[in-house]
């Protein structure tokens, strides 16, 4: 089992930034990708940012040069800086790790894998 705790959650105004965290422990992952993926009510679950264990990342389109996914040398950690927010940015944002598959955002599949409880992301125009 993988364990996965978001925090950073929060309200911002448009253009404003967050950095969301992510901690991670248990079973060996160190191979896993990991990545963010969030979910706005009456909307589709969207994959965000994936990292793999050598550190390539992938974005989705909507979210490209604003958020920066990154992760510790253990990884025990993982981040997602988020600038330029936008109100449609606004979501439960979710930690992810172990899908099978490629390791892009698009492939992100958190029921396949494990998946943290969330932090809540409000961007007020």
């Amino acid at each position: 089992q993988v364990q996965l705790v978001e925090s950073g959650g929060g309200s911002v105004q448009s253009g404003g930034s967050l950095r969301l965290s992510c901690a991670a422990s248990g079973s060996p992952y160190s191979s896993f990708c990991m990545g963010w993926f969030r979910q706005a009510p009456g909307k589709e679950r969207e994959g965000v940012a994936a990292i793999a264990s050598d550190g390539k990342t992938n974005y989705a389109d909507s979210v490209k040069g604003r958020f920066t996914i990154s992760q510790n040398n253990a990884r025990t950690m993982l981040y997602l800086d988020m600038n330029t927010l936008k109100p449609e940015d606004t979501a439960m944002y979710y930690c992810a790790a172990g899908w099978p598959g490629p390791c892009t955002a698009v492939h992100l599949r958190p029921d396949s894998g494990y998946r943290g409880q969330g932090t809540q992301v409000t961007v007020s125009s």
